[in-house]
């Protein structure tokens, strides 16, 4: 934790800030975009949206009050900036969020960043169906396998609580994989 709180000082420091950044950047930059890829669903969207989180956090490091790791504090803003991206964009195009969600899964295809087959696209209708929290907390357990004390710190709610979100989530999951 010391090793951190002098990080953040190079952070905050003008003389070191933009050395300090890059190596930010270059640490998060690939847990950020896999976070927020899992969310958006789309390659381009998912760049636009990592841009906009690491301008937010160079903005609002100087608010930073060190009650939680950094980690927990830029995927926190990484899902507040998918989220709203997603209700943005859903609104611009006159839809409601699950219907963009929805059509979102069903170009997943078309991307040219999309590895994924068959079954990782019935995963994805499976998810988009279950509500926000739950579809949250089952992709960073799920995707990047954060333990719950991180998931806590990032959404700001109790072990308890999204222990039972994922139990949830997985059980409608497994249905909705086997009914369909």
């Amino acid at each position: 934790m010391n090793e951190e709180h002098e990080f953040i000082k190079e952070l905050l420091h003008p003389k070191t800030q933009n050395e300090a950044f890059q190596k930010l950047m270059l640490q998060y930059k690939k847990p950020l975009y896999t976070h927020i890829r899992t969310i958006v669903l789309n390659h381009d969207d998912t760049d636009d949206v990592l841009q906009n989180t690491f301008v937010k956090v160079f903005q609002n490091l100087k608010n930073f009050k060190g009650e939680s790791k950094l980690f927990s504090w830029m995927y926190r803003i990484a899902t507040n900036e998918s989220i709203t991206f997603i209700n943005n964009r859903a609104k611009r195009n006159g839809q409601t969020t699950a219907l963009f969600q929805q059509k979102q899964i069903e170009n997943i295809k078309a991307d040219t960043y999309f590895d994924g087959d068959a079954i990782q696209i019935k995963l994805q209708k499976a998810i988009h169906l279950l509500p926000e929290k739950q579809q949250l907390v089952f992709k960073m357990k799920y995707y990047q396998e954060l333990k719950y004390e991180e998931i806590s710190a990032i959404l700001g709610t109790s072990v308890g609580g999204l222990k039972a979100s994922y139990f949830h989530a997985v059980k409608k999951i497994e249905e909705f994989m086997t009914k369909n």
